[in-house]
């Protein structure tokens, strides 16, 4: 093997004489004639780009036909780029194979729950399982890697586009089988697990179990299948990744791009022997909920826990939405450096140019199909200016986060399969929570359940459903230590088979909580609670707490004169060791939610790092190499009030009479000691 993985520090690539921060455009040069060519990168340079990703969707240019390999262009398009100062990063194409392999060997193609079998001419038609599209997919990224391995114009790549649909053919079903078997080692072990007694289930071997994603199943059945997913697709991405690292200098970086809030496989997992993540972020219905697109931002970057690539962005507009609107003046720009404040070392507009045909020609583009800028180009080069100016302060630095939350993908698979109550979307109570807690904080750290969490002296698991004993464990050993664990409704229910838990919730953490929850409710109508920090009503969710340890605080009770849960406990607390933990059983209204964030924060000393007067207002900030910047937007459409912080260098964007412009951005280069004001200031 040539090289591996090593760490990155946090910027763009590995290569030290590169830019920190990419700043670029998808790129397809085989679209174009050639002679074409050099005026599209000039424009590129015009937009202030400095990298393109090509040929993730080249494989018929690339292999026109079995066996037979035209790299020739590809090599010109790269030297091309290279002229006019861009890095490349290449994409392996195995998202769309070629005509001439799906019409000769149709078993690579993906077969749908029903049985049908995808035919050609889409993207993502390919069967993750088979193992004949695995040898091509692996041939093409090895004979790539071969060819430009030690091209010093590509400092990484990109496996695969969007990967995510699974496939139920033979081959599927062999290794659906075959994982459960590893899984559980028995049959008897497995019928156990997932209580098969249930509705005559029972199973006699591996071979009787269906491959199943939806329908009424068993609940195991339906939660190994994601796990069964997850486990696919990370030996089809390690696939090409071995084949790439056998070749590269390993200073390129190997990465794969995901989508929002992706629920087909465990994104942790799959990220774990990759070097970065990198994700495409589209805004659906142009009119951004900062705060929610911040906490997935968020939520890709602890994949890694490390600085991410937006690998994909809109430029202006997407065209799959029932009203395809475009986002409106100086959103596209707010936007961008928000994905830099929450750790991106990289943004790239998809796409550069609009393709003379195909079934993405509406999006928005940087250059019209006349190869002349659109509306959009001006702003996007703005933006591209003001991050190379930035890009000193921004070099090697990290977000600086105050808290953190976990969001794990069994709780939010386990909920999305029995949700009891159909508005209860695991995604949006956990955007529910992050809301005030980012507003509160300005750093909100996304985590795997499985991470270390003594650096943070909140941590919030809003619907931590699914709780494995080892998952306890280490949150015991959080809480002893020091921490504030603070859990949301319906934690501690399941196990990672999706059976319940014999002792009621919190299950395994029911001792440490010193309570259990006596029932539950889903709820037609809001409840009203009282408590130390004012009234406020529950909806979606409400359960009904019993303490059981004499030093459980009760900090709120519903009021529900002639319900199940009239004077009831809806939230408790509990000191443990060094540390607390509290239960919030309750899917809280904003305003409630938010006065109980507060107190939980202010009860751990976590504050603003610069107040602000409205919620249109996202403050951040990054360090690290003895650099500290402030970012400051203002989402909104009328201008903010900003103080700018004491002794601050303004080194882009504008404040204006002591105001942020609507939609504007105010980037500081500030001190350090302005961060200690508040506990848990870390990257």
């Amino acid at each position: 093997m040539k090289g591996s993985a090593a760490d990155m520090n946090a910027r763009a690539t590995r290569f030290a004489d590169r830019p920190p921060i990419a700043f670029g455009t998808a790129w397809y040069p085989e679209h174009w004639p050639e002679e074409r060519w050099e005026k599209d990168l000039a424009w590129m340079e015009k937009a202030n780009f400095n990298t393109v990703r090509i040929a993730e969707f080249a494989w018929s240019t690339m292999e026109p036909r079995e066996g037979e390999f035209d790299f020739e262009w590809l090599d010109r398009a790269i030297a091309a780029a290279s002229r006019h100062g861009m890095m490349v990063v290449l994409g392996t194409p195995s998202a769309a194979p070629p005509a001439w392999m799906t019409q000769r060997y149709p078993d690579v193609l993906r077969v749908d729950e029903d049985g049908v079998r995808a035919t050609h001419g889409g993207r993502r038609h390919f069967s993750f399982a088979s193992e004949r599209y695995r040898m091509f997919a692996r041939r093409i990224a090895e004979k790539m890697a071969e060819r430009y391995g030690d091209n010093p114009n590509v400092v990484g790549w990109q496996i695969d586009n969007e990967i995510g649909p699974p496939s139920f053919g033979p081959e599927a079903e062999e290794r659906w089988h075959s994982f459960l078997e590893q899984r559980y080692g028995t049959i008897d072990t497995l019928n156990e697990r997932w209580a098969t007694e249930y509705w005559s289930q029972h199973y006699n071997n591996f071979g009787q179990i269906p491959l199943r994603a939806t329908g009424q199943h068993n609940p195991g059945l339906l939660l190994d299948f994601k796990h069964f997913t997850t486990a696919t697709w990370t030996d089809y991405v390690q696939n090409q990744l071995d084949a790439i690292r056998a070749h590269a200098d390993p200073r390129q970086f190997v990465t794969t791009n995901t989508m929002f809030w992706n629920a087909g496989f465990d994104h942790y997992e799959l990220h774990e022997r990759l070097d970065l993540a990198s994700w495409d972020n589209y805004i659906q219905d142009a009119d951004p909920d900062w705060i929610a697109n911040g906490a997935n931002h968020d939520l890709v970057r602890g994949y890694k826990q490390r600085n991410f690539w937006l690998m994909e962005t809109q430029a202006g507009r997407v065209d799959w939405v029932p009203i395809n609107r475009a986002l409106a003046p100086g959103q596209v720009r707010e936007m961008g450096w928000q994905a830099v404040q929450h750790g991106a070392d990289a943004i790239l507009y998809w796409e550069f140019r609009a393709a003379r045909n195909g079934q993405e020609t509406y999006y928005g583009t940087v250059l019209g199909q006349d190869g002349t800028p659109a509306p959009i180009f001006n702003e996007i080069a703005k933006l591209g200016g003001e991050l190379r100016e930035a890009m000193p302060a921004l070099a090697d630095t990290e977000p600086v986060y105050r808290m953190a939350m976990l969001f794990d993908y069994d709780s939010r698979w386990a909920l999305d399969l029995q949700r009891l109550h159909e508005d209860f979307d695991p995604i949006r109570e956990f955007t529910d929570f992050y809301r005030p807690f980012r507003l509160g904080s300005q750093g909100v750290a996304v985590l795997p359940v499985d991470a270390e969490l003594s650096a943070y002296p909140l941590v919030v698991a809003p619907a931590l459903n699914v709780v494995t004993a080892s998952d306890a464990e280490r949150l015991e050993a959080y809480v002893r230590g020091g921490g504030h664990l603070v859990l949301g409704p319906r934690s501690g229910m399941k196990d990672d088979a999706n059976a319940l838990w014999p002792q009621r919730q919190p299950g395994p953490l029911e001792p440490l909580l010193g309570a259990q929850v006596e029932q539950f409710y889903a709820l037609d109508q809001p409840v009203k609670l009282t408590g130390a920090f004012g009234a406020g009503e529950a909806a979606i969710w409400a359960e009904w707490l019993s303490p059981e340890a004499e030093d459980v605080e009760v900090l709120a009770r519903y009021d529900d004169p002639a319900g199940w849960l009239d004077k009831k406990p809806a939230i408790l607390s509990r000191p443990v060791g060094r540390g607390r933990i509290t239960y919030v059983g309750a899917w809280l209204q904003p305003d409630m939610m938010r006065r109980l964030a507060e107190k939980l924060m202010a009860d751990e000393g976590i504050g603003p790092i610069l107040s602000t007067d409205s919620d249109d207002v996202e403050i951040g900030a990054r360090s690290g190499a003895g650099k500290t910047v402030l970012i400051a937007i203002n989402h909104g459409d009328e201008p903010q009030p900003l103080r700018s912080p004491v002794g601050a260098e303004r080194i882009a964007g504008t404040v204006t009479n002591g105001a942020l412009p609507a939609h504007g951005v105010a980037v500081f280069r500030v001190d350090r000691d302005m961060l200690s004001t508040s506990k848990g200031a870390t990257h």
